[in-house]
């Protein structure tokens, strides 16, 4: 049965898409083996997104409620399923590994033995996975780029989805946690440049669940603009989900550590899958030739140009903004892309995006 359990829960995680969805090797397990005991896995392979009551889901194992509560309070605190209250009524909600459950085991930012052999089984499963898999060709962007908006040139049209502090408004609820990216990479003792750690922020009924369940830290609407100032100082992509509404998160990446930055710029054309609709312009009266857009601009996307002056391949470029976030002389802004497409609204939009792009 606990040989089973685990190839059925293979078959599951790869029903939740995702990054790194499930792939029948020996890593899988070897992760999945760590992550869930037979009883824990049993329980996952009914989960589903639709949130579930604890009736819901003990009637389909056909066991009892009481004892299928406690299974899914542990994996809850685990950071194996998601679990919020609906219409006062706790449910609960299977995820996929990314984004979900590789994030969730290292947002309190704790280092123990535990973390870090969770760490590196991960990422001996996501090598493992690449290396099985081959490069992944994209075919429509699934994460968005959120620029500066204080950077965007006066003028321009500025939605209501290019601005970070539109999220931050519209929550109440506002979590942050650490960078499962970044963190991950400390735990296997790489270098993480120094960059801030606590800087993943979540909104609504995930930040309530981060909260209650996973250690990081409530915040006010301010504290939240303080962590995006910093991230901005620091050099940090505002990334999210390619929507324009109900998204859950807003990640701050660096070029380094982050899956999905390092997706993209294995691609021929990065800012086809990662972009935010602006792009850098340089006034050449205030531009000194300092070159520091150039070091901090992540996809390295600048180059100086004969004239002194720095030049932009907008193949690469995320519009993020970094460069113009760091000018000392103010000598560069954000100006729309023209005809940039309108992101999907929400994640039913998305995936159907997604799968008309298959067959473009």
């Amino acid at each position: 049965m606990t040989e089973q359990v685990y190839k059925d829960l293979l078959e599951v995680m790869k029903s939740r898409r995702g990054a790194y969805a499930g792939m029948d090797i020996p890593e899988f397990y070897e992760l999945v083996e760590e992550l869930f005991t037979p009883e824990e896995a049993e329980v996952n392979n009914v989960l589903t997104r639709k949130p579930a009551t604890i009736g819901d889901i003990a009637k389909e194992l056909d066991r009892d409620e009481e004892e299928i509560q406690v299974i899914l309070e542990v994996m809850a605190d685990k950071g194996l399923c998601k679990t919020f209250m609906q219409n006062n009524v706790r449910v609960y909600q299977g995820v996929p590994f990314i984004p979900g459950i590789f994030e969730y085991q290292f947002m309190d930012g704790k280092s123990t033995d535990r973390h870090k052999k969770i760490a590196g089984l991960i990422h001996a499963y996501e090598q493992a996975y690449q290396a099985t898999a081959g490069e992944t060709k994209m075919t429509f962007p699934t994460s968005r780029v959120i620029t500066v908006d204080r950077t965007i040139e006066a003028g321009n049209t500025v939605h209501t989805y290019d601005q970070v502090a539109t999220y931050i408004d519209k929550y109440d609820s506002i979590a942050v946690g650490t960078c499962y990216c970044r963190h991950a990479a400390k735990l296997r003792d790489e270098d993480v440049h120094e960059m801030p750690m606590d800087v993943c922020m979540w909104f609504g009924s995930m930040a309530e669940y981060a909260i209650e369940r996973l250690g990081v830290r409530r915040m006010s609407k301010q504290e939240a603009m303080d962590v995006l100032n910093t991230s901005e100082e620091a050099g940090l992509i505002h990334m999210s989900r390619n929507t324009t509404e109900d998204i859950e998160f807003i990640c701050n990446c660096d070029r380094w550590h982050c899956g999905t930055v390092q997706g993209v710029l294995k691609q021929s054309k990065p800012a086809l899958f990662f972009n935010s609709g602006y792009q850098p312009r340089f006034d050449p009266d205030l531009c000194t030739a300092c070159e520091t857009c150039i070091e901090r601009c992540p996809p390295e996307a600048l180059t100086l140009g004969d004239d002194e002056v720095p030049r932009v391949d907008l193949d690469r470029c995320f519009g993020c903004a970094v460069c113009a976030t760091g000018c000392p002389s103010d000598a560069i802004v954000m100006d729309a892309k023209p005809d940039f497409a309108v992101p999907p609204k929400d994640p039913k939009e998305l995936v159907a995006a997604i799968k008309a792009s298959y067959t473009q």
